[in-house]
């Protein structure tokens, strides 16, 4: 792997898996055979050669010209500054400050990563999902699913807390737009 391919997430992944991260830090520590590695960081052979192997096939780990194992350290410096050097996420660029820290941390791509815990941080993306519905229109259960399917994946949670703050209501089967901020057109 060229030093220019390094990346702070494909790093990221690489070292989250266990005896990946151990087989890493045996050789950092300065076992440089498969052998002592796999002693060092206390894994069976067959375990610690399968993670060997993604370490040196993602270029992470190397055999010197000695025959020795090592660590490209430079991998991390390539990846921060790769990482630094991105533009920053315009996703959520026009938005409030309060309300573009939220999606920073909970929307991407148009999507909710995950339901916030704290409620206020819960009622700021309720009422982004609130604007998918329109006022005065009515909506069928498998309907409102659809609508909030396409921003997460637990729509039974969303529509619960839709209606629990009041942003929809629901009787007969059908839902409809109670709550949330309206924009509106300029005329």
């Amino acid at each position: 792997m060229a030093a220019a391919a390094f990346d702070a997430g494909r790093l990221v992944g690489l070292l989250a898996d266990a005896d990946r991260r151990r087989m890493f830090a045996a050789v950092e520590l300065g076992a440089t055979s498969l052998e002592a590695a796999a002693t060092l960081a206390a894994l069976p052979a067959p375990r610690a050669a399968k993670a060997l192997s993604a370490l040196a096939g993602a270029g992470l780990i190397v055999q010197g010209d000695a025959g020795g194992l090592y660590v490209v350290g430079a991998a991390f410096q390539v990846a921060a500054r790769e990482a630094l050097s991105r533009p920053s996420n315009d996703e959520h660029a026009d938005l409030p400050d309060d309300v573009r820290r939220v999606f920073d941390a909970f929307v991407r791509d148009g999507r909710l990563t995950q339901v916030p815990t704290s409620r206020q941080k819960r009622l700021v993306v309720l009422d982004w999902l609130a604007q998918d519905f329109e006022p005065g229109q009515r909506y069928s259960e498998p309907m409102v699913n659809l609508i909030l399917g396409k921003r997460h994946a637990d729509t039974a949670a969303l529509r619960r807390y839709l209606v629990d703050e009041g942003l929809l209501d629901r009787a007969g089967g059908e839902y409809w737009r109670t709550g949330g901020t309206v924009e509106i057109a300029p005329s």
